[in-house]
């Protein structure tokens, strides 16, 4: 990755000198109105984001944890398949183009075009790329679109879909996974609860039925071993706060930890992890716990002691989410 592509660090530095005039009352405000959209049962057909304080609070509120969110999964897709790249990238109800952002950083130039159906978030997001500088941001195209009954977008090799599921009706949802499907790569987003995971499950399984492998999360393509209604798969990224981002969060610490469920599918082959880890890991006196999702065993614990070395090392400093064992242990 070029060192000078956008970090988490730029985004913010962006989002603070575009929205530095909104006045915090209005931003709280409209924050509040978008958490009970965003936590909300009944799938909408209108655009969340009405108007300019509206997407600017959006921006403040969500777009960090949304960057960190997408940065993740395509941080997976980028292990599983280390050779590829996309040249083309199409950000379905990309709202103001966090996913984006992330994708310009994960590859050196892609070509991106964002869709979404509210014209305030798309004025926002050309304003937040034309900001940051980076030449394959400032490019992107920025296009007006009722997702999940507009025509198909032109094929692209990657396609990511970001917290835009749940916004939808049951068939507009399908219909946007099968529009994703005609891309190379596939990237789907979605909060890390319950509802967002069966959302997450509903569309992996729709992309296998259309002929793709899954690269990550899951160490395989079969169905995914968790019992419905027990528990269900999520992850965590670090998500750094600005003060702008505590200001409008009405927050103090410094940070916060964005949960999501997520599965990344392609046409191609990969090599997905061949096993994952689905909780924290606990670190123990001379020893550590951890939860996975493995390729042949479903399901399972594994405890690694001082006794095994270098492999005991690596478990201290695994992560949630990442793959086990680590890649330069794998056999």
């Amino acid at each position: 990755m070029n060192a000078t592509l956008p970090t988490g660090e730029a985004l913010r530095a962006a989002l603070a000198a575009l929205l530095d005039g909104l006045p915090p009352t209005r931003a709280a405000q409209a924050v509040d109105r978008l958490i009970a959209s965003y936590r909300g049962t009944t799938p909408t057909d209108a655009p969340i984001l009405r108007d300019r304080a509206d997407v600017a609070a959006y921006a403040a509120y969500r777009m960090p944890a949304t960057f960190e969110a997408v940065r993740s999964c395509l941080a997976a897709l980028r292990e599983a398949a280390p050779d590829w790249e996309p040249a083309t990238h199409t950000d379905i109800g990309g709202g103001t183009g966090a996913a984006s952002w992330a994708v310009a950083g994960a590859w050196d130039g892609p070509r991106s075009t964002v869709l979404d159906w509210s014209e305030p978030a798309l004025a926002l997001g050309r304003e937040l790329a034309e900001a940051s500088g980076v030449p394959a941001l400032r490019a992107a195209t920025w296009e007006r679109a009722r997702i999940g009954t507009s025509p198909a977008p032109a094929p692209a090799d990657l396609v990511t879909v970001s917290y835009v599921l749940k916004e939808l009706t049951a068939a507009d949802r399908a219909a946007v996974v099968d529009a994703a499907a005609s891309a190379r790569a596939v990237v789907i987003v979605e909060p890390g609860t319950p509802d967002g995971y069966a959302r997450v499950i509903e569309a992996r399984d729709r992309l296998i039925a259309a002929g793709f492998g899954v690269a990550a999360p899951c160490p395989h393509d079969d169905a995914c071993p968790i019992e419905p209604g027990t528990d269900w798969c999520h992850f965590s990224a670090r998500v750094s706060r600005s003060s702008l981002h505590r200001q409008v969060k009405g927050g103090s610490l410094s940070h916060e930890d964005e949960k999501f469920s997520y599965v990344v599918a392609t046409r191609f082959p990969t090599v997905p992890a061949t096993a994952r880890v689905t909780r924290r890991p606990q670190i123990r006196k001379g020893q550590v716990l951890l939860e996975l999702c493995t390729r042949d065993e479903g399901l399972r614990r594994a405890t690694v002691t001082k006794r095994h070395g270098t492999l005991y090392r690596a478990a201290r400093d695994t992560a949630w989410g990442d793959a086990w064992p680590p890649p330069e242990d794998s056999p």
